[in-house]
């Protein structure tokens, strides 16, 4: 239970309590759990982040239809005292990173999916703590077995994990079925991993399996696009990967570059970790493997 108090308290923490974690990319993570309140101050901010930075409170309650009370309260909902360091967060934000997605409306499609790809991933890296990460890397690292839990457009990114640990030598699986997911799960106990991975966080499957898996003493770590979702709230860790601008086509855009890559990040790090090990691994399965290649 500490652990996860700790980690919700770092979901909180954004451009206020912490540089890594921006403010717009804060708040694009958690427009799923708002209210309707909020999330028309939260709309009202990502169209123009801009002109928020120059309005007063009274002229944001007027472009949003919320109350000043309302405005107030969001704004300690994501980490700052109250309006005006709320704009000095989104100055700091605005400076670091310039305006989310401003560089979408000219180009062709091809340059414009690149750049939101681009742009998901150093938001990633900003959203994820890099101690909160090595945490993940060496329980990863140390378990007796490693289970993946993900269904519909998420499930391709678990099995690339499966595969990745597989190459280290790690005990891992990732079962397709959902009924046999929640089998697996009811089977882990301490000393294993779950890792559930939800682009939306609420797949009931999913969370069903992270919360069966803590039950029987097992480590959870979720990896998410959604900040405070459903599955965070049985998850000791989180992995975070930033949600795409674009809307339409938004599963696949939005989950696939950003969350393979921090199965990557994971891959490599656990190969440094243990280089001997990973080194012999590799050798035996690049010898096995070579005798299928076609002379």
């Amino acid at each position: 239970m500490r652990r996860k108090t700790s980690v919700t308290k770092r979901a909180g923490e954004t451009a206020d309590g912490d540089n890594r974690r921006p403010l717009l990319t804060y708040i694009k993570g958690i427009l799923a759990s708002l209210n309707p309140t909020d999330r028309l101050i939260a709309d009202c901010v990502l169209a123009d982040p801009e002109k928020v930075l120059t309005s007063s409170i009274a002229q944001l309650k007027d472009a949003s239809g919320a109350s000043v009370g309302a405005i107030v309260a969001f704004c300690r909902r994501v980490g700052t005292a109250g309006f005006a360091e709320f704009k000095i967060a989104l100055a700091r934000d605005l400076a670091q990173s310039g305006l989310p997605g401003g560089q979408l409306e000219n180009g062709s499609q091809l340059e414009k999916v690149f750049q939101v790809h681009a742009q998901s991933l150093i938001e990633t890296v900003q959203v994820n703590p890099p101690a909160q990460f090595e945490r993940i890397v060496q329980l990863i690292g140390k378990s007796r077995r490693v289970e993946l839990f993900s269904i519909g457009q998420s499930y391709p990114v678990a099995y690339t994990a499966y595969c990745n640990f597989l190459l280290l030598g790690l005990q891992a699986s990732a079962h397709f079925d959902s009924h046999m997911q929640l089998i697996a799960a009811s089977q882990l106990e301490k000393g294993d991993v779950a890792i559930g991975i939800s682009l939306s966080g609420t797949t009931r499957e999913t969370v069903e399996c992270l919360q069966v898996a803590k039950s029987k003493g097992a480590a959870t770590i979720c990896l998410t696009n959604a900040i405070k979702s459903p599955i965070t709230e049985h998850s000791d860790y989180c992995l975070y990967a930033t949600p795409s601008e674009i809307k339409y086509f938004q599963a696949p855009l939005a989950s696939r570059v950003t969350q393979l890559a921090l199965i990557d990040a994971l891959f490599v790090s656990l190969a440094l970790k243990h280089k001997s090990r990973t080194a012999t691994k590799l050798q035996q399965s690049g010898e096995a493997l070579l005798k299928r290649r076609l002379e």
